[in-house]
């Protein structure tokens, strides 16, 4: 059976060989993304756009929370973040508001680049602790 869609295969495979640690680093990403997307809707005055790219943005959030192991202290501090992201982003849907989505878009920024160095951490302390001799 032929592939109807290779790009949308490559993107599949690429999700499922993803180890969960690069699955977050990719929602993050992808919540960036719909922010800045909510952002070029504000300008475009597109309202159904706006909403969608910012409900888009709430859905990572809210997969963040309810994925949240609370028996580990930090995730006590990361509902509390990500409880406050959630309720910035419904304040800038409702006030069509550019400043409070980079507000929001530099909170995910510091979230994402600081997973994505334990992710790196990580990797050096599973792969360059063999080679150190």
């Amino acid at each position: 059976m032929a592939v109807k869609n290779p790009y949308a295969a490559y993107q599949q495979n690429s999700v499922t060989t993803k180890s969960p640690g690069e699955l977050t680093l990719m929602l993050y990403n992808g919540c960036i993304k719909f922010i800045n997307q909510a952002k070029v809707a504000i300008d475009d005055r597109n309202i159904e756009k706006r909403n969608e790219f910012i409900q888009k943005a709430h859905n990572i959030i809210r997969e963040f929370m309810v994925t949240l192991n609370m028996d580990i202290a930090v995730s006590k501090d990361l509902m509390v973040m990500y409880d406050y992201i959630n309720n910035r982003l419904t304040e800038a849907n409702v006030k069509n508001d550019v400043v409070i989505l980079d507000e929001v878009e530099d909170l995910v920024t510091q979230l994402r680049d600081t997973w994505k160095t334990v992710i790196q951490t990580q990797r050096q302390k599973q792969f360059g602790a063999g080679n150190q001799a």
